[in-house]
């Protein structure tokens, strides 16, 4: 038998989010084709005997950061040595860099092997959205009407590195909705929610007050005409976690930020919800 790793193609990374789909971990409906554009070359697909079994994205950001997503071996070759190879090779890929991973709770112990340690936990709260109108002074826009730069900037906020490709095609997808908070002409949050198998996800949720937090997961429930929704929310924000467990939000799933490196300076306290578990 022979087992190749290669550069996946974009019909790979649609391969991807349906295998994640099928673990359960309830991707966006369309977004593939965001991650696809972001690093091209950071999907890598092992294939036995022709057939892809694993998977693997190890999408490079900036000139230090790297994230690794989508590690995932088919039921069929679980346990027969083909995971390993594949993990190296993203490895390789994003050798000399800080590399952050969201771990799922049984893989924490192998990623700690592997000289990552845990940074935050991620939990997933589900349930039916908050009914909030946006704050005194505070309204929502669509995300895609706002100057890009500015929405760049504010995004730079949160994250360890510039990701403008990403961020173009995240807020234009179809099934999907973009929302900015804006207050005296400033930037003040900024969601997305996408449609999903499951609840509607929610990430990016980034917010200068929980009180906008809120709106913004509100006004995007509104525009979706989502019944429920699903926010993977950093421990660490313990206003995060309260808004949260306000609205009736209930803990679902769990996963570890973890990194090589230090942790990213970033603004924890506007990080009301990760982005995305593949890709950071």
């Amino acid at each position: 038998m022979t087992f190749e790793i290669g550069v996946g193609s974009a019909d790979d990374v649609q391969r991807m989010a349906r295998w994640a789909a099928n673990e359960g971990w309830n991707p966006g409906n369309t977004d593939a084709q965001a991650f696809f554009v972001t690093d091209p070359g950071a999907f890598l697909i092992g294939r036995l005997d022709g057939e892809p079994v694993t998977c693997i994205s190890v999408v490079k950001y900036g000139q230090a950061n790297g994230f690794l997503g989508f590690y995932i071996a088919r039921p069929v070759v679980r346990g027969k040595g083909r995971g390993l190879p594949t993990w190296d090779a993203g490895m390789a890929r994003l050798a000399g860099r800080n590399v952050g991973l969201d771990g799922v709770v049984a893989q924490q112990a192998n990623y700690r092997k592997s000289g990552f340690r845990n940074a935050w936990n991620n939990i997933r709260y589900e349930g039916p959205p908050p009914e909030t109108a946006p704050p005194a002074g505070v309204t929502l826009v669509d995300a895609r009407s706002v100057p890009f730069d500015r929405l760049a900037a504010y995004d730079r906020r949160f994250f360890p590195e510039a990701r403008e490709s990403f961020l173009a095609a995240w807020i234009s997808l179809p099934e999907r909705s973009a929302r900015v908070a804006v207050r005296d002409g400033s930037i003040v949050g900024f969601a997305v929610m996408r449609a999903c198998p499951a609840a509607s996800r929610v990430g990016p949720l980034f917010a200068d007050a929980s009180e906008i937090a809120e709106a913004l997961v509100a006004g995007l429930a509104r525009d979706m005409k989502a019944g429920a929704v699903a926010i993977d929310i950093p421990d660490l924000n313990k206003l995060a976690v309260a808004l949260a467990e306000k609205a009736g939000l209930k803990p679902s799933f769990e996963t570890a930020r973890m990194y090589t490196g230090d942790d990213p300076v970033i603004d924890y306290g506007g990080l009301f919800g990760v982005t995305s578990l593949e890709l950071g």
